[in-house]
């Protein structure tokens, strides 16, 4: 059997509120496949976003252990982070997070020019003829739609061929017929590229696209609902 992708073991985090410490996450014991897709659903608050962005590195678990592709990411500090998420990962938030100031070309490469990638532009012109929008690659986000924009932001994510690909809430912002689109290109982007796949979503039918579904419910896995 292969070593997981992503081994979460007894990782709970707790965040610094105006009221003081607030647990948010406790005791998470959870392994995802090399090429899975795992849905992470759960009522508003229940810890979903924290525990993607604690699989990403991009909040330190308070305790327990995390390892992705065999590499601790509780003992990195944050420039060791920065470079595994760009080796490795792939991040698509809700609010898509593109830069004001570029192109929807630029916006794509840039992940594979930090990569040192000479190819950059022409992979990233790829990338976005990938997900329908060579013809936008000149214009910015400013100019485009929230699907547009959602869509730039899924090439840019998926451009470097991530081994692992977090979502959250990738289609939140999004009317139904483009959040259906969304959803069509996650699955296709991970046929094409096999990357694992997990996503946070309140989407039914999203989940129900997944390989398997990982419900949270007070920041802890509920056991019921955590099987295939």
């Amino acid at each position: 059997m292969t070593d997981p992708v992503l081994s979460l073991s007894n990782v709970s985090l707790t965040l610094m509120g105006n009221a003081g410490p607030v647990d948010i996450l406790h005791d998470i014991v959870l392994d995802v496949s090399q090429g899975e897709t795992v849905g992470l659903v759960g009522p508003s608050g229940s810890g979903k976003s924290s525990l993607l962005m604690v699989m990403g590195g991009l909040e330190m678990a308070s305790s327990g252990s995390v390892l992705s592709l065999n590499q601790d990411l509780t003992a990195m500090n944050e420039d060791q982070l920065a470079r595994f998420r760009r080796d490795h990962m792939g991040v698509v938030f809700q609010s898509f997070h593109l830069i004001p100031t570029m192109t929807a070309l630029e916006n794509v490469a840039t992940p594979l020019e930090l990569a040192g990638d000479k190819d950059a532009f022409t992979k990233a012109a790829a990338e976005l003829a990938a997900v329908g929008l060579a013809d936008r690659a000149d214009h910015y986000p400013s100019q485009m739609s929230g699907g547009e924009q959602q869509r730039v932001a899924l090439a840019r994510a998926s451009a470097p061929r991530p081994r692992i690909l977090l979502a959250d809430e990738p289609t939140g912002n999004l009317d139904e017929t483009n959040g259906r689109a969304i959803m069509d290109l996650l699955f296709d982007l991970r046929d094409r590229q096999g990357a694992t796949l997990i996503m946070v979503t309140h989407s039914a039918d999203l989940a129900a696209r997944c390989d398997r579904v990982v419900r949270l419910r007070d920041g802890r896995i509920d056991p019921a609902k955590a099987a295939a």
